[in-house]
């Protein structure tokens, strides 16, 4: 009974002797996991000493000396520094549920493991899982996480062409760049402007594509259809081409003067009977040069639609729609109620994806016409989307990194605001683990 009792931890002294990282493990008899916790906590103190707080103080006050005092570095430092230290307390909770955890054990079994070779086999047994991710949960903090909160960071400074380090120092402003979108006349009507379009052209070239794809995807997939590799390959070709190369082709081809859609198509369209074309001002007429993009990004993206309803229509069993024959449906009432319903049921999360990339489809809004032609103020020309404005914004011969930065974070809400409904609207993920 005196032996049973000795055994026994006390599960709330094991987590207050944690308050020290590695006291719990070693009063758990665990000195091997005791000496890697504590060396863990020490060189935590060491470099909170050396490099951490000398870099949340620079953060904090983005330098004090011009010319001596680099605020950006200090931004981005102070970022890191925030960072590691999540991370440490992250491990710091980790190490006193640690610490409980195993004096529970201790009084559940009597036995825990004590020794580094029964600890590192049981790491390596029961969290081989954990040990594969963890490599990249750090690749995706440094490549996601701190970029990600460098820009959120900047949106809260005054960071422009007057305020450069090391020459200028850089302040925090608070939420004056998002106040400023609003309530500047030349930021508010520039911006209401762009995402405008930045809209319309999400939904109608997005729309456009999908619609494409699909009835290229069920035409072809049609039995009477003969050659239907042949039409693969033709559609095909949108995809195989890079599309830079094929919008820079495009855009020489819209040319007002010397395209080949004003010089030749049009001329040979004016030649059939009704028809009595005028040549079309595509990149120098805003309304035209949207038209082209539509229509350009149309080309572009109707082909991975279609390779991805063509894989699904192969995999809808025959018998519904021998079924639905011998019903008596017509072609449309099996497209509508068979069909369409198992696209969307088997392709909603990637067609919603689709919708955010075009949101974001910088290249091809460059490309064409770097936005133009005209301006809507504020260095945005008059077919630039959100993205290709921030583009400008930060290269132009007066950079607006805040501004920029401020617009980025809306562009983010916008986004994850409208993938979420609309995952949530069609229950995306649901029907996952219904198939």
């Amino acid at each position: 009974m005196e032996t049973q009792l000795q055994k026994l931890k006390d599960v709330r002294k094991a987590g207050l002797l944690s308050v020290i990282p590695g006291c719990g493990q070693f009063y758990n008899q665990q000195p091997f996991k005791g000496i890697v916790f504590l060396a863990i906590f020490c060189l935590f103190i060491i470099q909170m000493v050396v490099a951490g707080i000398p870099a949340l103080n620079g953060f904090i006050t983005l330098g004090s000396v011009p010319r001596v005092d680099h605020s950006l570095f200090l931004l981005i430092e102070g970022t890191l520094q925030m960072i590691v230290t999540i991370v440490f307390l992250a491990f710091y909770l980790l190490n006193i549920y640690d610490a409980r955890r195993v004096a529970k054990l201790w009084n559940t079994t009597g036995k825990a493991n004590t020794t580094a070779r029964s600890i590192l086999k049981n790491a390596w047994e029961s969290g081989f899982p954990y040990l594969l991710t963890i490599p990249a949960y750090i690749a995706m903090t440094f490549v996601i996480i701190f970029p990600v909160l460098v820009t959120l960071f900047i949106a809260f400074t005054n960071y422009d062409f007057f305020h450069i380090p090391p020459f200028r120092l850089i302040d925090w402003v608070g939420i004056n760049n998002f106040l400023n979108i609003f309530s500047l006349s030349s930021y508010r009507a520039t911006f209401m402007s762009v995402l405008g379009w930045t809209v319309i052209w999400t939904l109608c070239a997005t729309t456009c594509q999908i619609i494409l794809g699909i009835l290229t995807a069920v035409v072809v997939n049609q039995d009477f259809i003969k050659g239907k590799k042949i039409f693969r390959i033709i559609f095909l070709l949108p995809w195989a081409v890079p599309a830079f190369i094929t919008i820079m082709s495009f855009s020489n081809m819209f040319n007002d003067s010397i395209g080949a859609i004003n010089a030749q198509v049009i001329p040979l369209l004016n030649h059939l009977p009704l028809v009595d074309l005028a040549a079309v001002s595509w990149k120098t007429d805003p309304f035209w040069t949207k038209i082209a993009l539509i229509m350009i990004q149309t080309w572009l993206g109707f082909p991975y639609i279609y390779v991805m309803v063509t894989g699904v229509l192969q995999s809808i069993p025959g018998d519904l729609y021998e079924a639905a024959r011998i019903d008596g449906a017509n072609f449309w009432q099996k497209f509508r109620r068979i069909t369409l319903p198992m696209i969307l049921f088997a392709t909603a999360p990637v067609l919603i994806t689709q919708y955010t990339f075009n949101f974001n489809n910088f290249s091809i809004i460059y490309l064409f016409n770097n936005g133009g032609p005209g301006s809507v103020g504020a260095g945005a020309g008059s077919t630039d989307i959100l993205i290709s404005w921030i583009y400008k914004l930060t290269t132009g011969t007066s950079p607006q990194y805040a501004m920029a930065a401020a617009i980025t974070l809306m562009i983010s809400f916008i986004v994850i605001a409208f993938s979420l409904a609309a995952f949530k609207k069609t229950n995306a993920f649901g029907n996952e683990e219904m198939m």
